[in-house]
């Protein structure tokens, strides 16, 4: 792609951010807007989940910053995170903050843009793919499905205090949501899985974990709701995960297209026989 191309893209201005979403992980996945911040930015303050090779991106003078917070290990404050990206701003530089998957959806790109106003600093916000979405689709779930659900819900397996969010309503949510769609939930797996039992889904209900989605080490465990704690402790995987519970899952058997790239012979479509409905 020619720099002429990209001159017609805006330009990040020396004192201002641009809080920017680096999708799942596949670097092919980037905006044409992530690219561009990428080619100018000067200091690049980016989360764990960014694919390093979406980095090799920046320009060479370009200084890297992590700024990576991950469950149950040591992580700079998300306050200090926003105050530093003030302070990078007032010396003039022009900042990327590249956060993974999409920086407003569980991303706190919301509080770090917020910050910003507060303190005067121009921005940005750039969308990227979110895993909820992209990552599911590299495992080969598609979020809806006409002959399965007309809605879908994204939730957050754990809260600030890193426990499993007690204002959801998980009645509401199991009886009203065909899907589910969760981030940061695989460690509160058992919890959640009881939740929705108790709510009224069935516990032979399709679940899938897919873990370092868009990435060549992504690995894919489908399983259900009953079983989905022993047998995500049985398999190793760990976190980052997306898990997604619903019907939809039962279409990787011919939606898996990566799988079908390295030889995996894809079955005809489940439902073409029978619609399965969820009860919901």
């Amino acid at each position: 792609m020619t720099d002429a191309f990209f001159a017609d893209l805006p330009e990040l201005n020396p004192g201002s951010v641009w809080l920017v979403g680096a999708g799942p992980g596949d670097p092919g996945l980037l905006t044409l807007h992530a690219a561009n911040a990428l080619r100018q930015a000067d200091v690049i303050v980016h989360d764990a989940l960014v694919n390093a090779d979406c980095l090799k991106l920046a320009k060479p003078a370009a200084k890297l910053e992590f700024a990576g917070k991950r469950g149950g290990k040591p992580s700079p404050k998300q306050r200090d995170i926003s105050l530093r990206l003030v302070e990078l701003a007032r010396a003039g530089l022009r900042v990327l903050r590249l956060k993974g998957g999409d920086p407003f959806v569980f991303g706190r790109g919301g509080e770090e843009a917020l910050t910003l106003v507060e303190h005067g600093i121009p921005f940005r916000i750039v969308p990227g793919i979110t895993a909820g979405i992209g990552g599911l689709a590299y495992a080969g779930i598609p979020v809806t499905h006409r002959e399965v659900n007309h809605a879908v819900t994204f939730l957050t397996g754990h809260d600030s205090s890193g426990v499993v969010p007690d204002r959801i309503n998980w009645e509401g949510i199991a009886k009203g949501s065909p899907v589910i769609v969760m981030y940061m939930a695989m460690k509160h797996i058992g919890q959640i899985s009881a939740n929705l039992i108790a709510a009224g889904r069935a516990p032979d209900e399709p679940v899938a974990f897919v873990c370092n989605a868009a990435t060549p080490e992504q690995a894919v465990l489908e399983t259900t709701l009953s079983r989905a704690e022993a047998d995500v402790t049985a398999s190793g995987l760990e976190p980052p995960a997306i898990v997604v519970v619903g019907e939809v899952v039962r279409l990787r058997s011919s939606l898996d297209w990566l799988g079908a790239l390295n030889g995996r012979t894809l079955a005809a479509d489940p439902f073409s026989s029978q619609i399965r409905r969820n009860p919901a």
